[in-house]
C-alpha cells in the first residue's frame, strides 16, 4: 500500500493519510471592526475545499495571538472569543469531511504590519490600519521595514501568556492540533537567530539564552494544550547565512529540546529571517533538514518545499526522509490533489459522497 496513504497517529489523534496541508496566509479577514482577524467565507470555502478534496490534515494559516501579532492588517487571529465563534464553522466542516483541523499560533514580530502581497506587501502605518512592530532586538527586517520596539521582559511574559490564552481558544474552537509558529523571521525565529536577536540579558547571546523565549512559549501553550492533543512546532532549519545565522546543527540540537518539552512534531521550513539571501530553490529544496532531524533525533517530522508530485510524495516517505509532507502551492492549484495522488498510487483517500460519480 502507498506510503502516502497510510493513517498517522499521534498521541490519541490520527490523521488519516501523509498529505498535510501547511498553513498559507489569505490575508483576507477585517481589519478593523467587531469581525477584525475572524475568517471570512472565503477562509471557509479555501479550507473546506482542500478538506473535500481528501487532504489528511488542514492546517489553518498563520493565526496571530494579538492585533500586533499580524503580519498584516488582514491577517486572521484568535486573542478574542468572537474569532472562536467563526472559526467553530470551518472546523466543524473540516472533521465532517474526515480531514483533521489544526491550526498555527503565530506571532509576526519584526516583520508585523504589512500589506497585503497583490499591494507589494510593503510595511503599513496607521492610516493603513498598521502598528509598529516588535523584537527581541531594535533590528529592522531590512531597509524596508522599520526599526522594531525591543521588548522588555515583561512583554515577553506577557506575549508567552498570549500564546497559552490562544491555545485555549483553539480548543475551544475545536481545532484537534495546535502548531507554534517559530519559522520564516518571525517573532520567536527571530529569538533563536543570532542574526535578528542581539540581547545581552537571558534571552540573548548563548544558545540557551537565544531558545528562551520559544521553549516558555511551547512550555506554555503545553500546559493547557490536552495531553491527549499533539502540539507542532514549525521553524526554519537554517537561515541560509554563511555568518551569524541559525544553522542546520542548531535545528538538530533545538528538535532534541523541544521533544524534551512536549512537542510532537517538527515542521520543517528554511529561511525568512534574513533579506537579500540566495536559496536553492527547486523540487523538494527543504527536505535534506526535516531528513536530518529524523536521521538524528527522536523527533517525528513533515517536510515540505516545492513538493508537487504523488511520486516525489510517496518517496520522501519511503525513504524515511519524513512521517508526513506539507504540499503547499500545489494544494492552492489542485485542491482536490490528494484525491488524485491516490488515483496515481493505488491509495485510498475519503471521498465525499456528493462526488462519487467522478471518482
Amino acid at each position: 500500500m502507498s506510503a502516502l496513504f497510510q493513517p498517522y497517529t499521534l498521541r490519541d489523534v490520527t490523521i488519516p493519510n501523509r498529505v498535510w496541508m501547511p498553513p498559507m496566509c489569505q490575508y483576507s479577514a477585517a481589519p478593523e471592526g467587531p469581525l477584525t482577524g475572524a475568517p471570512t467565507d472565503w477562509h471557509f470555502a479555501h479550507y473546506a475545499a482542500r478538506a473535500a478534496g481528501g487532504t489528511g490534515l488542514v492546517i489553518v494559516e498563520a493565526t496571530a495571538v494579538s492585533p500586533e501579532g499580524r503580519i498584516s492588517p488582514y491577517d486572521l487571529g484568535i486573542w478574542n472569543d468572537t474569532q472562536v465563534e467563526t472559526f467553530r464553522r470551518i472546523t466543524r466542516f473540516l472533521a465532517e469531511q474526515g480531514s483533521v483541523p489544526a491550526i498555527q499560533l503565530a506571532h509576526a514580530g519584526r516583520k508585523a504590519s504589512t500589506d497585503r502581497p497583490w499591494k507589494g506587501g510593503a510595511p503599513v502605518g496607521p492610516e493603513a490600519h498598521g502598528w509598529q512592530p516588535l523584537g527581541p532586538s531594535a533590528l529592522p527586517f531590512d531597509e524596508r521595514h522599520p526599526v522594531p520596539t525591543e521588548l522588555t521582559k515583561a512583554q515577553i511574559s506577557e506575549i508567552v501568556a498570549q500564546f497559552a490564552d490562544a491555545a485555549r481558544r483553539a480548543l475551544a474552537a475545536g481545532f484537534e492540533i495546535a502548531e507554534i509558529h517559530g519559522a520564516h523571521g518571525y517573532l520567536i525565529g527571530n529569538f533563536l537567530s543570532p542574526h535578528s536577536n542581539r540581547r545581552d540579558d537571558e534571552y540573548g547571546g548563548t544558545h540557551d539564552n537565544r531558545t528562551r523565549f520559544a521553549l516558555e512559549v511551547v512550555d506554555a501553550v503545553r500546559e493547557v494544550w490536552p495531553d491527549d492533543k499533539p502540539l507542532f512546532f514549525r521553524i526554519s532549519a537554517t537561515d541560509w547565512l554563511e555568518h551569524d545565522g541559525w544553522t542546520a546543527d542548531d535545528t538538530v540540537r533545538f528538535a532534541r529540546e523541544l521533544h524534551a518539552h512536549g512537542i510532537d512534531l517538527l515542521d520543517v521550513s528554511t529561511g525568512g529571517n534574513a533579506s537579500g539571501v540566495r536559496i536553492p530553490v527547486g523540487p523538494g529544496y527543504q527536505v535534506p533538514f526535516a531528513a536530518r532531524v529524523k536521521g538524528e533525533t527522536p523527533m517525528p517530522v513533515a517536510a515540505v518545499g516545492l513538493i508537487t508530485e504523488p511520486e516525489q510524495a510517496e518517496k520522501i516517505l519511503a525513504n524515511g526522509e519524513a512521517d508526513a509532507v506539507l504540499v503547499g502551492r500545489e494544494l492552492l492549484r489542485n485542491p482536490s490533489w490528494a484525491r488524485q495522488a491516490a488515483r496515481a498510487l493505488g491509495g485510498e483517500v475519503r471521498v465525499p459522497e456528493q462526488y462519487h460519480r467522478s471518482v
